[in-house]
């Protein structure tokens, strides 16, 4: 069953490589539509009852260095299988029909995909590892290869910063098999809650440290806006909406799985770097005139919630950053999925020369509306996923840490004033002159940003459909003293 969501990917990777360039993109599209029907198929399968891995594969690989092939899924991992897959083919529906070197192009993303499918489903800390650097490869590659003017120097600060947090998390790793006494990697909880706490906490620092940079939090960020500029839109989607999503993966399954004690003193110091994150995120975007780049930042900003939920270290924050991770894949592809098709008609994405896209004569009108809803969702209007996001993160947080919850609500604050900043220049008033003769968008252009903005309707009017698949991993995961709290959505009050 898990098998297969990497080998399709990997054998359309290669039968896209070794055939004819103009078959590519369906080829591609195709493999990525049946990646979402196995997803499907998995999704039914799934035992809402069973906390524990399910569908688990298990190969001995390379005794010598105690590596195994083996992979499961549960509550934590599910759902961003599922995103994965969904914002692949995104991507590739909405990448340029004539975009150069398509066999490669379209073969990178089919491998960019099955590496992160991996990281999500590998049981095996050194098989971990191997799918965590195995991505950065192709993401290098699509940046580097059909990024904008900078690309070069973006792609190479990307594959810095990846490598340093990669390095970090093998260190961790290695570290607690020489510890711990073990030969093999298998994820195994109970060897690290044996280990002494100053053990711990160096074990520890070195994993935060890692998907830290990944996130990527304050002060480690600075990769991201400039890969984001660089990228061309389908990687921006991707590069959002899922490779981000992995370092907040391997802080709930990893940092907090592992060391359960060491997190649990470590928490309200984790809690202020989240604050930090926050606010420096929103108030970075408020500064910014490229669309881009305020989109690029303000994902800075909401990566701070799950770090502030994970730090609460209870079921509903637990939860609560299930589906502020899914909700954050969702709103910001739609996002950079909408920023592209405006500096694809007007060839400018600064909100000091766009005025009047919303005209609904020679405008953009869907366009523009589906980016009203987009940036609704991202600050937390209700009614829509962001929303639910961030009404658990501080609900469940705002016992553990009062002061701590409310700084970051200003985040939420914030957030409205720079999408204001956005909508009131951009798209609102008279059609500026630069954009006097645009384009019309077709169909085609709006079906990716249309399906992602009916997902985040959906979830945001029934959340439970999120939930419902992690609730059992999480309270099974979750070790005393932590907060055992049954979610239901549709019971909480303010």
């Amino acid at each position: 069953m898990l098998s297969i969501l990497l080998i399709v990917p990997l054998l359309g990777a290669i039968l896209v490589a070794c055939l004819a360039a103009e078959r590519g993109r369906s080829i591609a599209a195709w493999m990525a539509i049946a990646v979402i029907g196995w997803t499907v198929l998995l999704l039914t399968k799934f035992d809402l009852s069973n906390p524990s891995m399910q569908f688990v594969e298990n190969v001995n690989w390379i005794d010598a260095l105690g590596l195994s092939y083996r992979l499961g899924i549960d509550g934590l991992s599910l759902p961003l299988v599922a995103l994965n897959s969904l914002l692949t083919w995104v991507a590739i529906y909405s990448s340029d029909e004539r975009i150069a070197r398509p066999r490669l192009y379209y073969s990178l993303i089919l491998l960019l995909n099955a590496a992160v499918t991996g990281v999500f489903l590998a049981q095996d800390l050194l098989l971990f590892f191997i799918s965590y650097e195995l991505e950065l490869i192709p993401l290098y590659l699509l940046i580097a290869i059909w990024g904008g003017q900078r690309r070069a120097y973006a792609a190479t600060k990307f594959l810095i910063y990846t490598a340093l947090s990669g390095a970090l998390i093998l260190a961790a790793f290695l570290g607690l098999a020489w510890f711990g006494g073990s030969n093999s990697f298998t994820y195994n909880p109970a060897l690290a809650h044996a280990l002494p706490l100053s053990q711990q906490f160096l074990l520890l620092g070195a994993l935060l440290l890692g998907f830290g940079i990944k996130m990527p939090l304050f002060p480690f960020h600075t990769w991201l806006p400039d890969a984001h500029v660089e990228a061309s839109t389908p990687i921006s989607v991707l590069l959002a909406g899922v490779l981000l999503k992995l370092a907040t993966y391997g802080i709930l399954r990893f940092c907090v799985g592992l060391f359960p004690a060491a997190w649990q003193i470590a928490a309200p110091w984790i809690a202020v770097w989240a604050i930090v994150s926050v606010l420096y995120g929103a108030l970075m975007a408020i500064a910014q005139t490229d669309m881009k780049r305020m989109v690029a930042y303000s994902s800075i900003s909401h990566m701070g919630y799950i770090l502030l939920a994970a730090a609460a270290n209870t079921a509903l924050s637990f939860s609560a950053a299930m589906i502020q991770m899914v909700s954050h894949g969702l709103i910001s592809a739609t996002l950079f999925l909408l920023v592209g098709v405006v500096y694809k008609k007007t060839k400018t994405r600064d909100i000091k020369i766009l005025e009047g896209l919303l005209n609904p004569e020679r405008g953009m009108p869907v366009i523009g509306s589906l980016m009203i809803l987009g940036v609704m969702a991202s600050a937390g209007i209700p009614g829509m996923v962001g929303f639910v996001a961030e009404f658990l993160i501080f609900r469940s947080s705002f016992p553990i840490f009062p002061v701590q919850t409310l700084l970051c609500m200003l985040g939420t604050g914030l957030t409205s004033v720079y999408y204001l900043l956005l909508i009131n220049r951009a798209f609102f008033g008279r059609l500026s002159l630069p954009v006097q003769d645009l384009e019309s968008v077709t169909w085609r252009e709006r079906y990716p940003a249309m399906i992602l903005t009916g997902a985040i309707v959906l979830f945001g009017l029934q959340p439970g459909w999120i939930t419902r698949w992690s609730e059992p991993t999480i309270s099974a995961t979750l070790q005393p003293p932590a907060i055992i709290a049954t979610v239901n959505t549709s019971s909480i009050q303010p």
